[in-house]
């Protein structure tokens, strides 16, 4: 949960204060937005919870394959494999 008094800064106390700032990032795993002119510009966050993030990300990508793949499915927007093969030989010049 995002702590408004700790983890908004403005970019100038992050660049006084960044080995405390890194501290607390590993520590809480939070990220820190930095402010400029009181308007968010940045987001920072430990490399650890940045891949976190990342590999969140990708399994959403995943589900979301496998969703539209049953959608297909249950709408008959599929061929045979066979077919699909064959089309791809073909365009592709590869013999059979």
């Amino acid at each position: 949960m995002l702590d408004i008094t700790k983890d908004i800064q403005s970019l100038t106390t992050f660049r006084r204060r960044s080995g405390d700032f890194m501290k607390q990032l590993k520590k809480s795993k939070q990220p820190v937005i930095l402010t400029v002119k009181g308007k968010a510009e940045a987001v920072v966050q430990d490399a650890e919870a940045y891949q976190r993030l990342l590999d969140i990300a990708a399994r959403a990508d995943i589900h979301e394959a496998i969703r539209q793949g049953i959608d297909d499915v249950a709408k008959g927007r599929t061929r045979p494999a066979r077919e699909a093969f064959d089309a791809i030989r073909r365009r592709h010049g590869i013999p059979r």
